[in-house]
C-alpha cells in the first residue's frame, strides 16, 4: 500500500508538470510620505506627481499625503490645477499625519512642518522650501515639479545601482 501511495504522488508531481522553484521575495516598495501643515496644497501636489513620475520610471514606492495642521479640504485652486494638468487629486479632505506614519516610511519629505514631535527615521527627512500656493501657486507647483523629478531619478539611479 505505501508502495501505491508514492506511485501515485509520482504520477500526480509528473503530470503537473516540471516545477519552478519559488519565486525571491519582491523587496517591498519604497514609502514616501509627503507632509505639508494643513496637508491641503503642497503634500497634494507633490504626492500626486510623484506617484505618476514613479509609475512612470517603473519604481516600487507607496506613497501618501497628510498635514500636521490639516484643513477640511484640498485647497479648490490645487484641485483646479491638478485636474486641468490630467490628474485626478489624491483626496478630497487632508487627514492628520499619526506618528505611525512617520516611523514606516523610507523618506519623509517636509513641506515647511515642525515635525520635532514626530520620531523620524535618522536619514529619512528631507525638507522642501518651495513657495507658498497660496502665494504663488505656479511657481509653488514649478518648484514642487522640480523637486518631484530630482528624487525620481536620485531613486531611479539607487535601484538601477542594487
Amino acid at each position: 500500500m505505501p508502495h501505491l501511495i508514492a506511485l501515485l504522488a509520482v504520477s500526480i508531481a509528473m503530470a503537473a508538470g516540471p516545477q519552478t522553484p519559488p519565486a525571491a521575495p519582491a523587496t517591498p516598495p519604497t514609502r514616501v510620505l509627503f507632509l505639508c501643515p494643513h496637508g491641503a496644497a503642497k503634500s497634494v501636489l507633490a504626492s500626486t506627481y510623484f506617484k505618476r513620475r514613479a509609475e512612470e520610471r517603473g519604481l516600487r514606492v507607496r506613497v501618501d499625503a497628510a498635514g500636521t495642521e490639516p484643513d477640511a479640504a484640498v485647497s479648490p485652486a490645487v484641485a483646479n490645477l491638478l485636474r486641468a494638468n490630467g490628474y485626478a487629486p489624491p483626496t478630497a479632505a487632508p487627514r492628520k499625519v499619526t506618528a505611525d506614519d512617520v516611523i514606516a516610511s523610507d523618506l519623509v519629505i517636509s513641506l515647511g512642518c515642525d515635525l520635532k514631535a514626530y520620531p523620524v527615521k535618522p536619514g529619512a527627512l528631507r525638507e522642501w522650501n518651495v513657495p507658498g500656493p497660496g502665494e504663488n501657486l505656479p511657481a509653488a507647483d514649478a518648484a514642487i515639479r522640480e523637486k518631484v523629478d530630482a528624487l525620481i531619478d536620485e531613486l531611479v539611479r539607487a535601484a538601477t545601482s542594487r
